[in-house]
């Protein structure tokens, strides 16, 4: 049996996006807002470290530049669907009093923030490998808005490859940051998910269209490849192989922050239906796919109804999938989880009730 050990470690109001950053050696995580407000870095064990930015808050997406010295990307006011004409990426960057980069986090710093370029409705996006490369994928939940829930312009995906350094990028003064369109047409385009398979990293974009496999340029192919794998609406997504037999199960919340949760199961065939969650789980948010326990498992979490965290992994004996619940009435957001000299952690932004928890998992 799991037992928990949860710590509330900051009070931030519609705590939001969550980031795990390595740098000099040591991890930490970063938290931000939904609304306006703030982003903060916390050790490992979720004491605080220092505040990155006060405002303008809007993040919904953190990623750390690889190989670097915990400098890492955010979009910036993205405030709901219905606020975010204005959202844009930005790069942070750790600097010393001089201006100068500093090595890692563990030298005196402070944080340079720079806007690359003005995205609209930018929502997801991430870093991944290719080949010898990293490329950057960012997805727009839509395209333009006249008025509240307007879903008249879908959304799509911007592609590029990560450039060496962002010190020639500065959309304020007139360098920004350009992307290539790689698909348009996306409706509620709300869903995004990293996926390895067989040591090539893909990107899983869950939309009202269905679910979409994008892989970046490889040793085997050229350019960007787009494939529906699902003809299904997609709020979120994640993937792993739950029950070991070498197929990976894919997690799917349906429709856009909906209360439904399926299982899928890879076959020759395609995507086949796996698994019906039986109870409806309103507005399904949270989810994260990974090693629990040293056993492959789901964290996901809705932000209605009972606003659980739970954890859904493989009972060998009864050979079916298995949900914990880790916590009760707290609306989580996001999550993620980690793993420090076997001790399994996951912070989780519980928006609803404007908190940011640390469970131990024991």
């Amino acid at each position: 049996m799991i037992k928990v050990d949860r710590k509330v470690i900051a009070r931030m109001n519609k705590c939001y996006a969550i980031c795990l950053l390595e740098s000099g050696g040591e991890k930490s995580f970063l938290v931000a807002t939904e609304k306006e407000g703030d982003c903060r870095r916390f050790d490992i064990e979720g004491n605080p470290i220092e505040t990155i930015w006060t405002e303008p808050g809007g993040v919904m997406t953190m990623v750390q530049i690889p190989n670097g010295n915990g400098a890492f990307l955010s979009t910036q006011k993205f405030y709901s669907p219905n606020n975010s004409s204005e959202a844009k990426i930005v790069i942070a960057e750790p600097i010393d009093n001089t201006g100068k980069k500093v090595n890692s986090l563990k030298e005196k710093h402070t944080w340079r923030i720079k806007t690359l370029c003005q995205m609209p409705y930018i929502h997801r996006f991430d870093i991944i490998p290719g080949g010898n490369k990293y490329y950057i994928i960012a997805c727009t939940i839509k395209s333009d808005h006249k008025y509240k829930d307007d879903w008249r312009y879908p959304g799509k995906i911007w592609v590029r490859e990560l450039p060496e350094s962002f010190d020639a990028y500065d959309a304020d003064a007139g360098n920004p940051m350009e992307f290539d369109l790689l698909q348009d047409g996306l409706l509620k385009n709300h869903g995004y998910g990293r996926f390895e398979k067989d040591g090539k990293v893909c990107s899983l974009i869950g939309a009202e269209n269905g679910l979409f496999k994008v892989s970046p340029p490889n040793e085997e192919e050229a350019q960007w490849q787009i494939k529906k794998i699902l003809d299904r609406p997609t709020s979120d997504v994640r993937a792993i192989d739950i029950d070991g037999d070498g197929k990976n199960e894919y997690m799917i919340f349906s429709p856009f922050h909906g209360s439904d949760l399926s299982f899928y199961k890879e076959s020759k065939d395609g995507l086949e239906a796996f698994y019906h969650h039986s109870e409806d789980l309103p507005f399904l948010h949270a989810l994260w796919a990974g090693e629990i326990k040293n056993k492959a498992s789901f964290i996901l979490g809705h932000r209605g109804g009972d606003r659980d965290l739970m954890l859904a992994s493989w009972n060998d004996s009864t050979n079916k999938i298995e949900f914990t619940i880790l916590d009760h009435d707290r609306g989580p957001a996001n999550v993620l989880a980690y793993n420090i000299d076997g001790q399994d952690f996951i912070v989780a932004t519980n928006r609803e009730t404007n908190e940011v928890a640390l469970y131990k998992l024991k």
